[in-house]
């Protein structure tokens, strides 16, 4: 008789579940593993198995599969070479695809995660032997062919085989091309029999062509004759042939005792391999499902939520909230036909073996699987002529065996209890059978038409009505199951939605007795006031979402504005922090430059080269100021300084008390002045009026007869604007005038430009005898648009 677990299972449609994993394996032995997979009833070896799958499928997630493409069967083999057996090439073949399969897969698992998993320790314990792999895949090129690589002496056989058969088709194709020979001919082709290279000869003609006769055709016009000329060099050719294959089963032997060498190591990777391929394919499974890990329960109850049969299309199916074992462990489940009620059956006992069986089950958040030792289940029509049992005589049998087996550790699925037979023996019965088995401690689900059973859940402690609910406006069920609410038949809604009379309907209602009506009428009230009550809960439920979204989108503002003022601050910070840095290494640049300043003034007496660097310190001390955002320390003007500026008065620059020379007045009142070598800008509030200077009169003496003049000289030319020739002759003139009023460095202004007219100059002032040195102008003297020259 068959096992009555196996049994409920099969009737459950485990297997066809199984064959989906199955299809999600890749070896031949892990798919034979999948379809016999048993559920465990071991709570720590269910939580292995769930633990195990979800660790695979985080790996996916992160990096895909590995490959199992390669691992085939190998232990027949590996048991053969132990016993020094010779293996074949595909043997051989295939171990090396179960060592280059465990390395790969011994790469994926040892790469870089954030976190560790309880099925690391499998790609761990997977042994690599590279030498062997490689060994193997070097020798062995395909099933049919070993490579010349394998051996020095068959790489020197073949080299010779190919020699000969050189030679030998040489030979022939003399023969057939010879005019002599071809007219003895059949054909003017070479071909083999009995791997020895012949020629056809007519019949007629067999004296013809000397030699020794391998074959006849089938119409004896035709004889296949080795001609005497290529005996010896077939002959050879054939040697070569038995060494090759001598060479060949030596090489392949010692293969073979290489692999009996490493036999337990390959042996234990194939059973790694093949454990984890069936643990990515429960994976798969999962992806192609949409399931999850449930929890295990600690207190024997059972949560679905958002529960689908697996087999049923996702797009389709309407997911279930039930529940068992937690404040009751039996539950009466009512309603109509093809209202759910036998899937709601099935959808419970199915995912609660698929998740002792290590498998996600498609259901959501919260969902919780209680352990039980066996799933009995009596569902479905198995009348047998054979056997003379009737409908409710196969149900009472099952019944029966599932009352013998059932205990405190068992989850019992009736459908259609006591159907089938006389509709008040039929529910007494079905209420004496769910006592029963509940006084042995099982957890059951019933589905049942009988109005006793609804008044018998709603009576006894421990019992819970449900129902599928069924939509009498559109005709259809809508499958959703109603915990705590005994369902309808509907049947006299639906016949008058369908068209029968009024009146039928009146005189059936008459047949019934006024308890069944009154009962009719309380869960008519039960069901308005359920439909009300879910109404609310709905409004509840949105208004709850409205507040959770609103406070969200407030957190998530008060967040971001927290950030950008933190982001603010910092940013502050640093500019701040640079500020005071390029002020203080400003101030240590003007500290060392003073310094050095004092230095040179110790080894030279030009003013002007004191006034330049004491221009660009104040210069730089200003920017550094500016920087910081202090105020300047601006001389006040004189409020009676009010007289317009014209070109050529003298001004002193407020800021830095320097004297300046007004070059031109825009309209917008901004100045242009000439301070020292520098062009600058300033407003009129910038500058003061000063007493211009009355040049030094030019002074001759005369001295006796000579003509020796002592003349005031500028220090500064300004060449900007002139041609080369032009420059050239006024600063000829300009040299000679500060060599005689003894004037010993000049600056040269020239512009940047294009360079040529510094050129021109440099030129020049390298050939001029009153020159003694020159550079270009440093930071603040204008730079490598002017000149400095050194007068001998």
């Amino acid at each position: 008789m068959i096992n009555l677990n196996e049994k409920s299972s099969a009737i459950l449609e485990l297997p066809q579940v199984l064959a989906l994993l199955a299809q999600g394996a890749v070896s031949s032995e892990a798919k034979e593993q999948a379809l016999a997979l048993q559920p465990s009833d071991d709570v720590e070896e269910i939580r292995r198995r769930l633990g195990e799958t979800s660790a695979a499928r985080r790996m996916m997630d992160l990096k895909g599969a590995p490959s199992f493409r390669e691992v085939r069967p190998i232990a027949a083999a590996l048991h053969r070479a132990e016993r020094e057996g010779l293996l074949n090439t595909r043997e051989l073949l295939d171990i090396a695809g179960v060592l280059r399969a465990s390395r790969v897969v011994k790469a994926y698992g040892s790469g870089e995660r954030d976190e560790h998993t309880c099925i690391d320790f499998l790609f761990q314990s997977l042994n690599t032997n590279r030498f062997l792999e490689d060994k193997i895949s070097t020798a062995i090129v395909s099933e049919d062919e070993i490579a010349d690589a394998a051996s020095p002496e068959l790489a020197s056989i073949r080299r010779h085989m190919r020699q000969s058969t050189t030679k030998v088709r040489e030979i022939l194709q003399k023969i057939i091309s010879s005019p002599h020979y071809s007219k003895y001919l059949q054909e003017s082709i070479i071909t083999m029999r009995s791997n020895r290279y012949v020629v056809p000869v007519k019949a007629e003609c067999k004296g013809e062509v000397p030699g020794l006769l391998h074959d006849v055709s089938a119409s004896g016009a035709t004889l296949f004759i080795e001609p005497m000329g290529v005996v010896q060099a077939n002959n050879e050719l054939r040697e070569l042939t038995a060494r090759e294959k001598k060479e060949i089963e030596r090489i392949l032997m010692e293969l073979s005792v290489g692999v009996a060498a490493h036999s337990s190591d390959v042996l234990a990777d194939y059973s790694l391999l093949v454990a984890l391929d069936g643990i990515f394919a429960r994976a798969r499974l999962s992806y192609q499902l949409g399931g999850m890990e449930p929890s295990l329960s600690t207190d024997d109850s059972l949560i679905l939520n958002g529960a689908r049969h697996p087999l049923l299309d996702p797009k389709t199916a309407v997911p279930i909230d039930v529940r068992l074992g937690s404040d009751f462990d039996t539950l009466v489940i009512t309603g109509p036909n093809t209202g759910g009620k036998t899937v709601t059956l099935k959808t419970i006992g199915l995912l609660t073996l698929m998740a002792q069986c290590g498998l996600h089950i498609p259901v959501g958040d919260g969902s919780q699987i209680a352990v039980f030792s066996k799933v009995l289940a009596d569902i479905g029509d198995e009348q047998s002529i054979e056997q003379s049992l009737s409908t409710f005589s196969s149900h009472m049998t099952n019944i029966v065996r599932i009352l013998e087996e059932a205990d405190e550790h068992t989850l019992i699925l009736f459908d259609e209890l006591g159907a089938g037979t006389d509709p008040t023996e039929g529910a007494a019965l079905a209420i004496s059978i769910i006592g029963s088995a509940r006084n042995r401690g099982a957890r059951i689900a019933a589905t049942t038409h009988y109005a006793e059973l609804k008044i018998f859940a709603m009576t006894t402690k421990g019992v819970q009505n449900a129902s599928c609910e069924f939509d009498v406006e559109t005709l259809q069920p809508t499958y959703r199951l109603l915990i705590g609410v005994p369902g309808k038949s509907n049947a006299f809604a639906i016949s008058r939605r369908l068209g029968l009379p009024e009146e039928i309907i009146e005189v059936a209602k008459g047949q019934l007795d006024s308890e069944t009506l009154q009962f009719e009428d309380v869960l008519n009230q039960l069901e308005q006031q359920r439909q009300a009550m879910e109404q609310e809960k709905l409004e509840v439920r949105k208004l709850r979402l409205q507040m959770e979204q609103d406070a969200k989108v407030t957190r998530e503002y008060r967040a971001q504005l927290e950030q950008a003022r933190e982001k603010a601050t910092a940013l502050a910070r640093v500019d701040a922090q640079a500020i005071l840095d390029d002020a203080r290494e400003q101030a240590n640049q003007v500290f060392r430059e003073l310094d050095d300043m004092r230095r040179q003034a110790k080894k030279q007496e030009s003013a002007q080269s004191a006034n330049e660097m004491r221009t660009d310190i104040l210069r730089r001390l200003n920017e550094t100021e500016n920087k910081l955002g202090h105020r300047l320390h601006v001389i006040p003007q004189d409020p009676a300084d009010n007289a317009p500026l014209a070109p050529g008065d003298t001004v002193e620059l407020l800021s830095t008390r320097t004297k300046a020379t007004v070059l031109s007045v825009r309209k917008d009142g901004l100045l242009t002045l000439q301070a020292g070598i520098l062009k600058v800008t300033a407003k009129r509030s910038e500058v003061r009026k000063t007493k211009a200077s009355k040049p030094a009169p030019q002074s001759v003496h005369t001295h006796g007869g000579s003509g020796l003049r002592t003349v005031a000289a500028p220090r500064d030319l300004d060449l900007r604007g002139m041609t080369v020739e032009e420059a050239l002759a006024v600063l000829e003139q300009f040299l000679d005038n500060a060599l005689m009023a003894k004037v010993e460095t000049v600056t040269i202004i020239h512009g940047k430009g294009t360079g040529a007219l510094r050129a021109a100059v440099h030129q020049m002032l390298k050939t001029s005898r009153y020159v003694k040195s020159f550079r270009l102008g440093r930071y603040g003297e204008g730079e490598n648009g002017v000149t400095v020259v050194t007068l001998r």
